[in-house]
Protein backbone atom coordinates (compact mmCIF):
# COMPACT_ATOMS: atom_id res chain seq x y z
CA UNK A 1 0.00 0.00 0.00
CA UNK A 2 0.98 3.51 -0.67
CA UNK A 3 1.30 5.97 2.62
CA UNK A 4 1.00 9.58 2.53
CA UNK A 5 1.08 12.26 4.73
CA UNK A 6 1.19 15.82 3.03
CA UNK A 7 0.03 17.21 0.10
CA UNK A 8 1.85 20.16 -1.72
CA UNK A 9 -0.34 23.14 -3.71
CA UNK A 10 -1.57 22.77 -6.74
CA UNK A 11 0.82 22.54 -9.62
CA UNK A 12 0.43 25.96 -11.62
CA UNK A 13 1.50 27.72 -8.50
CA UNK A 14 4.79 26.97 -8.20
CA UNK A 15 7.37 29.16 -9.82
CA UNK A 16 9.26 28.10 -12.94
CA UNK A 17 12.84 28.50 -13.35
CA UNK A 18 14.17 28.14 -16.45
CA UNK A 19 18.05 26.89 -16.55
CA UNK A 20 19.52 27.11 -19.95
CA UNK A 21 22.54 24.03 -20.61
CA UNK A 22 24.63 26.92 -22.75
CA UNK A 23 27.99 27.37 -21.39
CA UNK A 24 27.92 30.83 -19.37
CA UNK A 25 30.06 33.81 -21.04
CA UNK A 26 30.52 35.75 -18.12
CA UNK A 27 32.78 33.41 -16.00
CA UNK A 28 33.53 35.82 -13.36
CA UNK A 29 29.60 35.78 -12.70
CA UNK A 30 29.25 32.40 -13.04
CA UNK A 31 31.96 31.87 -10.00
CA UNK A 32 30.44 34.60 -7.67
CA UNK A 33 27.08 32.71 -8.28
CA UNK A 34 28.41 29.63 -7.11
CA UNK A 35 30.82 31.35 -4.40
CA UNK A 36 27.63 33.24 -2.62
CA UNK A 37 27.44 32.44 1.33
CA UNK A 38 24.33 29.79 2.60
CA UNK A 39 23.78 30.90 5.90
CA UNK A 40 24.07 26.97 6.91
CA UNK A 41 22.72 27.13 10.26
CA UNK A 42 19.70 28.14 8.26
CA UNK A 43 17.40 25.07 6.86
CA UNK A 44 17.79 24.59 3.09
CA UNK A 45 14.69 25.74 1.28
CA UNK A 46 13.47 22.96 -0.82
CA UNK A 47 10.04 23.62 -2.17
CA UNK A 48 8.16 22.61 -5.44
CA UNK A 49 9.24 23.97 -8.43
CA UNK A 50 9.46 23.80 -12.13
CA UNK A 51 12.69 23.71 -14.02
CA UNK A 52 13.06 23.79 -17.89
CA UNK A 53 15.35 24.35 -20.44
CA UNK A 54 15.58 23.74 -24.03
CA UNK A 55 15.12 19.84 -24.00
CA UNK A 56 12.89 19.25 -20.82
CA UNK A 57 10.96 20.75 -18.11
CA UNK A 58 10.70 18.95 -15.01
CA UNK A 59 7.33 20.08 -12.94
CA UNK A 60 5.56 18.98 -9.68
CA UNK A 61 3.72 15.77 -10.73
CA UNK A 62 0.26 15.95 -10.64
CA UNK A 63 -2.87 13.60 -11.64
CA UNK A 64 -3.07 15.40 -15.12
CA UNK A 65 -0.02 13.52 -16.39
CA UNK A 66 -1.93 10.11 -15.56
CA UNK A 67 -2.58 9.29 -19.15
CA UNK A 68 0.85 10.36 -20.45
CA UNK A 69 2.86 8.66 -17.54
CA UNK A 70 0.37 5.27 -18.25
CA UNK A 71 1.42 5.54 -21.89
CA UNK A 72 5.16 6.07 -20.92
CA UNK A 73 5.65 2.69 -18.29
CA UNK A 74 6.53 -0.22 -19.23
CA UNK A 75 7.01 -3.33 -16.91
CA UNK A 76 11.04 -3.01 -17.02
CA UNK A 77 10.65 1.05 -15.25
CA UNK A 78 9.95 -0.57 -11.62
CA UNK A 79 12.53 -3.96 -11.30
CA UNK A 80 14.73 -2.38 -9.37
CA UNK A 81 12.76 -0.48 -7.41
CA UNK A 82 11.26 -1.17 -4.16
CA UNK A 83 8.16 -0.95 -5.15
CA UNK A 84 4.68 -2.79 -3.13
CA UNK A 85 2.03 -2.32 -5.90
CA UNK A 86 2.07 -2.83 -9.63
CA UNK A 87 2.16 0.12 -11.99
CA UNK A 88 0.41 -0.49 -15.34
CA UNK A 89 -3.17 0.49 -15.45
CA UNK A 90 -4.36 4.27 -15.71
CA UNK A 91 -5.77 3.37 -11.99
CA UNK A 92 -2.52 1.85 -10.66
CA UNK A 93 -0.25 4.99 -12.32
CA UNK A 94 -3.06 7.15 -10.63
CA UNK A 95 -2.43 5.63 -7.67
CA UNK A 96 1.44 6.10 -7.85
CA UNK A 97 1.09 9.51 -8.54
CA UNK A 98 -1.34 10.40 -5.66
CA UNK A 99 1.68 8.44 -3.49
CA UNK A 100 4.88 10.45 -5.03
CA UNK A 101 2.58 13.68 -4.92
CA UNK A 102 2.49 12.91 -0.92
CA UNK A 103 5.63 11.67 0.19
CA UNK A 104 7.36 13.18 3.26
CA UNK A 105 10.86 15.02 2.32
CA UNK A 106 10.29 14.53 -1.37
CA UNK A 107 9.73 16.66 -4.71
CA UNK A 108 8.43 14.74 -6.94
CA UNK A 109 8.65 16.05 -10.79
CA UNK A 110 7.19 14.81 -13.97
CA UNK A 111 9.51 14.98 -16.87
CA UNK A 112 8.07 17.18 -19.97
CA UNK A 113 9.46 16.61 -23.41
CA UNK A 114 9.56 19.58 -24.94
CA UNK A 115 9.44 18.60 -28.29
CA UNK A 116 5.88 17.04 -28.06
CA UNK A 117 4.76 18.97 -24.94
CA UNK A 118 4.03 15.31 -23.03
CA UNK A 119 5.12 13.60 -19.73
CA UNK A 120 7.54 10.81 -20.60
CA UNK A 121 8.98 9.53 -17.17
CA UNK A 122 9.34 10.91 -13.50
CA UNK A 123 12.09 11.98 -11.27
CA UNK A 124 12.16 13.08 -7.77
CA UNK A 125 14.48 14.85 -4.69
CA UNK A 126 14.09 12.57 -1.99
CA UNK A 127 15.40 12.05 1.59
CA UNK A 128 15.50 16.01 1.74
CA UNK A 129 17.85 16.97 4.71
CA UNK A 130 17.45 20.77 5.04
CA UNK A 131 19.08 21.09 8.33
CA UNK A 132 22.60 19.59 6.92
CA UNK A 133 21.68 20.87 2.90
CA UNK A 134 21.75 17.53 1.82
CA UNK A 135 19.17 15.35 -0.58
CA UNK A 136 19.17 12.57 -2.93
CA UNK A 137 18.16 12.33 -6.58
CA UNK A 138 15.75 9.18 -7.50
CA UNK A 139 12.83 7.12 -8.32
CA UNK A 140 14.09 8.00 -11.55
CA UNK A 141 12.23 6.57 -15.00
CA UNK A 142 12.31 7.47 -18.35
CA UNK A 143 10.24 5.90 -21.41
CA UNK A 144 12.03 3.47 -23.45
CA UNK A 145 12.30 5.22 -26.39
CA UNK A 146 13.76 8.38 -24.47
CA UNK A 147 16.60 6.28 -23.13
CA UNK A 148 20.12 6.74 -24.52
CA UNK A 149 18.90 10.41 -25.87
CA UNK A 150 19.98 13.66 -24.39
CA UNK A 151 16.79 13.28 -21.94
CA UNK A 152 18.74 11.79 -19.39
CA UNK A 153 21.50 13.91 -19.11
CA UNK A 154 19.39 17.22 -19.59
CA UNK A 155 17.48 16.11 -16.74
CA UNK A 156 20.38 15.65 -14.29
CA UNK A 157 21.32 19.03 -15.40
CA UNK A 158 18.30 20.60 -14.50
CA UNK A 159 18.38 19.20 -10.80
CA UNK A 160 22.00 19.09 -10.07
CA UNK A 161 22.55 22.80 -10.96
CA UNK A 162 19.55 23.79 -9.40
CA UNK A 163 20.32 21.67 -5.80
CA UNK A 164 23.80 23.23 -5.54
CA UNK A 165 23.83 26.45 -6.78
CA UNK A 166 19.96 27.40 -6.43
CA UNK A 167 19.46 25.51 -2.79
CA UNK A 168 23.23 25.46 -1.57
CA UNK A 169 23.07 21.44 -1.16
CA UNK A 170 26.50 20.09 0.33
CA UNK A 171 25.64 16.71 -0.86
CA UNK A 172 24.18 15.01 -3.35
CA UNK A 173 23.07 11.38 -3.22
CA UNK A 174 22.25 8.88 -5.93
CA UNK A 175 21.67 5.25 -5.29
CA UNK A 176 20.88 2.28 -7.16
CA UNK A 177 19.89 -1.43 -6.66
CA UNK A 178 23.84 -3.34 -6.43
CA UNK A 179 22.33 -5.62 -9.59
CA UNK A 180 21.42 -2.90 -11.93
CA UNK A 181 24.65 -2.74 -14.03
CA UNK A 182 23.39 -0.29 -16.63
CA UNK A 183 22.20 2.28 -13.66
CA UNK A 184 25.59 1.95 -11.93
CA UNK A 185 27.49 2.26 -15.25
CA UNK A 186 24.99 6.00 -16.10
CA UNK A 187 25.95 6.96 -12.03
CA UNK A 188 29.51 6.37 -12.76
CA UNK A 189 29.88 7.88 -15.69
CA UNK A 190 27.95 11.10 -14.36
CA UNK A 191 30.98 11.59 -12.21
CA UNK A 192 29.46 10.83 -8.96
CA UNK A 193 31.93 9.24 -6.38
CA UNK A 194 31.03 5.51 -5.18
CA UNK A 195 31.12 5.41 -1.55
CA UNK A 196 29.66 1.86 -0.77
CA UNK A 197 27.10 -0.57 -0.33
CA UNK A 198 24.40 -0.70 1.82
CA UNK A 199 23.63 -3.85 2.57
CA UNK A 200 20.02 -5.41 2.77
CA UNK A 201 18.85 -2.04 2.27
CA UNK A 202 15.41 -2.93 0.83
CA UNK A 203 13.44 -5.88 0.61
CA UNK A 204 11.90 -6.11 -2.86
CA UNK A 205 8.27 -7.35 -3.72
CA UNK A 206 9.54 -10.60 -4.67
CA UNK A 207 11.40 -10.95 -1.01
CA UNK A 208 14.99 -10.11 -1.94
CA UNK A 209 16.86 -8.46 0.36
CA UNK A 210 18.48 -5.71 -1.92
CA UNK A 211 22.02 -4.37 -1.67
CA UNK A 212 21.69 -0.71 -2.50
CA UNK A 213 24.92 1.19 -3.99
CA UNK A 214 25.36 4.72 -2.92
CA UNK A 215 26.89 7.25 -4.84
CA UNK A 216 27.45 10.88 -3.93
CA UNK A 217 28.31 14.73 -5.57
CA UNK A 218 29.71 17.40 -3.52
CA UNK A 219 30.41 21.15 -4.78
CA UNK A 220 33.72 20.49 -5.76
CA UNK A 221 32.87 18.16 -7.98
CA UNK A 222 30.19 20.16 -9.57
CA UNK A 223 32.26 22.20 -12.43
CA UNK A 224 33.84 18.63 -14.22
CA UNK A 225 29.98 17.28 -13.74
CA UNK A 226 28.07 19.98 -15.39
CA UNK A 227 30.66 20.60 -18.21
CA UNK A 228 30.67 16.72 -18.79
CA UNK A 229 26.83 17.03 -18.86
CA UNK A 230 27.07 19.82 -21.51
CA UNK A 231 29.11 17.80 -23.87
CA UNK A 232 27.13 15.25 -23.95
CA UNK A 233 23.92 17.11 -24.45
CA UNK A 234 25.68 19.20 -27.08
CA UNK A 235 27.25 15.74 -28.75
CA UNK A 236 23.65 14.51 -28.52
CA UNK A 237 22.30 17.53 -30.29
CA UNK A 238 24.65 17.74 -32.75
CA UNK A 239 24.33 13.94 -34.20
CA UNK A 240 20.30 15.11 -34.28
CA UNK A 241 20.56 17.69 -36.75
CA UNK A 242 20.21 16.63 -40.43
CA UNK A 243 22.64 16.91 -42.66
CA UNK A 244 23.20 20.04 -44.74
Amino acid sequence: MFRSLNVFPKPHLFPVVLLSYSMPTDKAAEKSAQSRAFDRLSPMSCVPVTLSNEIVTLEPIALTHTNDLTEAVDPTVFAYMPMRSSVVTTNEVRRYIEFQMKRTNTISFAVIDNATGRAIGSTSYMNISPDHYGLEIGSTWITKAARGTKVNPAMKLLMLKHAIETLGAIRVVLCTDQRNEQSKRAISKLGAQFEGTLRNHFIMPDAHQRDTALYSIIPSQWDAIRAGLLARINCECAQKKPSS
